[in-house]
């Protein structure tokens, strides 16, 4: 009897022991929080990287908020309300040059072009730009890189922005395409996937991509405080790592596939749709190899704020940008 109480002792310490191994093993997971500056396909490898479970496996629980513009997702950095920050990287430029102590670094580059497209109301065959002199178009925030990119184009194309055609800049991000339905503005500048909705409605007509026209911009990277990153570094080493294999993902996959791996984050877009959207991003090679944020990358992101007036003078480099981690990442480490 005695022999039996002894062996049903050792089951019952063995199953604590594994339980509790079990429960420290999910315990072991860094709760993040990650607010993004809009939740679009444009930004595939992320998804694919959260679908896939490499965040995860780097021991990372992540959360995903939706910030709705750069404006408000640094705002949420500097409050404690989001761990990592995910939006265009003048935001960042903008709270250095204010002289915040705690300003935020960033450490990946997701996006080489430009996300957004011209939409017309009507077809327009062989656009140019010049097309746009004395029209109304819907822009998007002075100082945000969308509109900014916007007028760095129609410079580019001979256009002066204030003065050639009308840029109506105030509706709210991600409300656009709505206003746009409801008669406001000759032309708007979209994300997608309002863009493909909007021309799926008849409501309008992709004539330009933005991302094309305006060559290769460090157009959104993830950054947080210089105090998040001394203190977590193997979260932000962890995380650059999922972000890498997310990027590896779409490079070495088809659209189809990418589409398949996404779609549960875009449950209200068909799958056909999505299909459609990342077909566009893949072919005008928007994302990058790695997540190096190159010093070239980051002069000419300088080079547009302080054309729009943004900014007067330049910040430094090395206080804004660490690619220690993308690097490693790139290598394998």
């Amino acid at each position: 009897m005695k022999k039996i109480t002894a062996i049903l002792l050792v089951l019952v310490l063995v199953t604590s022991v594994i339980i509790s191994g079990c429960g420290k093993s999910e315990n072991n997971l860094k709760k993040v929080t990650l607010n993004e500056v809009a939740h679009s396909i444009f930004y595939a490898p992320q998804y694919v990287a959260i679908e896939n479970g490499y965040f995860e496996e780097e021991g990372i629980d992540l959360t995903l908020v939706t910030g709705f513009g750069a404006d408000k997702v640094m705002s949420a950095l500097v409050a404690g309300e989001a761990d990592i920050g995910f939006a265009g990287a003048e935001a960042s430029v903008y709270l250095y040059s204010e002289g915040a102590s705690d300003y935020a670094v960033n450490f990946a580059q997701l996006t080489q072009r430009a996300g957004n497209f011209l939409v017309s109301r009507e077809p327009v065959e062989n656009f140019s730009w010049d097309m746009l002199k004395g029209k109304e178009v819907l822009g998007g925030r002075a100082g945000g890189m969308p509109e900014m990119v916007f007028e760095y184009i129609l410079k580019k194309n001979g256009l002066n922005p204030k003065e050639d055609l009308q840029i109506d800049q105030s509706i709210d991000f991600g409300s656009t395409a709505a206003a746009f339905s409801g008669g406001q503005g000759e032309f708007t500048v979209e994300f997608e996937p309002s863009a493909t909705a909007l021309e799926s409605a008849g409501e309008g007509y992709v004539v330009a991509s933005l991302g094309v026209d305006s060559g290769y911009v460090p157009y959104t990277a993830y950054c947080t405080t210089k105090e998040y990153m001394e203190e977590n570094e193997n979260v932000v080493a962890g995380f650059t790592k999922a972000l890498q294999r997310g990027m590896e993902y779409v490079n070495t996959h088809t659209p189809e596939e990418i589409a398949a791996v996404i779609a549960p984050q875009f449950e209200e877009t068909d799958i056909e749709t999505i299909e459609k959207i990342v077909t566009r991003y893949y072919e005008q090679e928007t994302w990058k190899n790695n997540l190096i944020f190159e010093e070239s990358s980051f002069d000419l992101l300088q080079n547009i704020l302080m054309d729009a007036g943004e900014l007067t003078e330049p910040v430094p480099y090395d206080k804004l940008i660490n690619t220690r981690f993308a690097e490693d990442a790139a290598n394998g480490k």
